[in-house]
């Protein structure tokens, strides 16, 4: 790329931010039909529309703190053993700038209370066969763990 298309940037090397997301199913007991955890977003890139659950870790935060604090602030969801999935890194997969996400994943069975909360203006379950358009490329992460539990 040469440097007259290099996207500006305010210190001499572009450096790329890190986000968290969370990939929590529910599977029904009485059925083999599962659910996944969406909020919908208060706030720009993709206002109004349905994410996962995530956000910019704190400097001082390891990624798994960070995923679990995003859960609870945005979700009301505590203390949950989340699996580190993978990394995502497609260049422009945020309009806001260059973004890797590292994403976690967790199953549960049974249907814990939510409150949306921080960032999200509401947050719910939503059958795995019948998800709303998402924001960013959490169709892909979605994808990528519904792979990882084989369902």
């Amino acid at each position: 790329m040469s440097n007259s298309n290099r996207p500006k940037f305010t210190y001499d090397y572009p450096r790329m931010l890190v986000t968290v997301d969370v990939v929590a199913f529910l599977k029904d007991a009485n059925s083999e039909s599962y659910k996944v955890l969406l909020i919908e977003r208060a706030n720009e890139p993709f206002k109004n529309s349905y994410a996962l659950p995530g956000g910019f870790p704190e400097m001082h935060e390891r990624l798994i703190d960070a995923a679990q604090r995003e859960l609870l602030e945005e979700t009301g969801l505590k203390s949950f053993n989340l699996t580190q999935l993978q990394a995502f890194d497609t260049p422009n997969r945020d309009p806001r700038d260059r973004n890797i996400a590292i994403a976690f994943t967790t199953m549960l069975t049974d249907q814990p209370m939510l409150k949306a909360g921080d960032d999200a203006a509401s947050a719910d379950w939503f059958p795995i066969e019948q998800l709303p358009p998402l924001a960013f490329d959490h169709a892909e992460i979605i994808c990528a763990a519904k792979n990882f539990w084989k369902i």
